[in-house]
């Protein structure tokens, strides 16, 4: 992307946020809230201690992975709805490769299996959908969206039987061991090292898309499928493999929640972290540096609307409210720009042809 685009496409989104921000906060009045007491109490609560300001890096953990696998699959002109399931199932594998092993063996191994479970069935999670959208030609959108589902029930389902708590009063697991945990990085919060390999995954991801082969591949394939084709790529195979990784990212975010925050497996926890990935994934324009500042937003804004609920009347769905008219902005944002620049071109043929 030239730099001329990248500076129109950080202003847009720019104005589009502040515009967004502006509409939520002109809207509290209709649920009985006093913008300019809420903006003050969201800044003070948030930023009142360090124990706050951690707080917002705990939310901003899984959402940078959960915008990554969306991401990833755009880049190829697919759609992996699915981030939410696959989130889960990366949560499922860590928590019981996690009890599986805790007593068995060191901390730091039982570490590195449970990344690895909740990686490896995250990828999997995504490659069967992968596979069905190569093979059967399926709608991906659906398919994914729809193994949320299934995945809620089969969560579900382990919460009743073998993942239950020993005295099976509750649907949650027994906590993991401490020597499990991930560590914290800044004393006084609960920011664990799941921060760091959320970064460390958005930059790893930028550079297979942009410095490698691979990402090649996969972004020529989501620009023109004929065209990869003639270039000896090959569509069904790129499909898969983006999914797979998609899926692959999307379950780690599960291995930072369960063992670097959680640290046990309930149900209906973080049930909006997907389509907030989704989101976060549109503002950044799919791009996983931009990611990281986006979903940074996200998780500042929700740590402001939970202050914001504590202290004042506003219902808890405020935060979506907000949320939504950053979105809303962005996404329009995105469209004038898209039709600017056509009339652009446009001019630009016009005066070529005058010529």
């Amino acid at each position: 992307m030239q730099k001329g685009k990248v500076k129109d496409l950080l202003l847009w989104t720019f104005l589009a946020i502040i515009l967004g921000l502006a509409m939520s906060f002109a809207f509290l009045p209709l649920l009985g809230v006093n913008p300019i007491e809420s903006l003050k109490i969201m800044l003070m609560e948030t930023f009142a201690d360090k124990f706050s300001m951690g707080n917002i890096l705990v939310k901003t953990t899984p959402l940078i992975l959960t915008s990554l696998a969306f991401a990833f699959t755009y880049k190829a002109n697919l759609y992996n709805i699915g981030a939410q399931g696959q989130f889960y199932v990366g949560c499922i594998c860590a928590t019981a490769t996690t009890l599986a092993l805790q007593t068995k063996l060191p901390g730091v191994i039982v570490l590195l299996c449970a990344f690895a479970a909740s990686v490896l069935g995250g990828g999997l999670t995504g490659l069967l959908i992968g596979f069905l959208k190569a093979k059967f030609n399926a709608n991906e959108f659906l398919v994914s969206m729809m193994s949320t589902y299934v995945i809620q029930y089969v969560l579900q389902l382990l919460l009743r039987t073998v993942l239950q708590e020993p005295k099976h009063e509750y649907l949650k697991t027994q906590y993991i061991d401490s020597s499990t945990w991930l560590p914290k990085i800044i004393p006084g919060t609960s920011v664990s090292l799941g921060i760091v390999i959320s970064v460390a995954a958005a930059v790893l991801i930028w550079f297979i898309l942009y410095h490698t082969s691979l990402g090649y591949r996969v972004r020529v394939t989501g620009l023109n499928q004929d065209a990869a084709t003639m270039s000896g790529i090959n569509p069904k195979k790129m499909c898969m493999t983006a999914f797979f990784i998609s899926g692959a990212i999307a379950g780690l975010a599960g291995f930072t929640e369960i063992n670097g925050m959680q640290h046990m497996l309930l149900t209906g926890f973080e049930s909006d972290i997907g389509s907030y990935g989704i989101g976060i994934a549109i503002m950044a324009n799919a791009n996983p540096i931009g990611i990281i500042f986006a979903a940074l937003l996200f998780g500042t804004m929700q740590v402001g609307g939970t202050a914001l609920g504590h202290s004042t009347d506003a219902p808890a769905s405020v935060i979506d409210v907000m949320l939504g008219f950053v979105m809303l902005f962005v996404l329009m944002s995105f469209f004038v720009r898209h039709k600017l620049e056509i009339r652009k071109m446009k001019q630009q043929k016009l005066k070529g042809g005058e010529a």
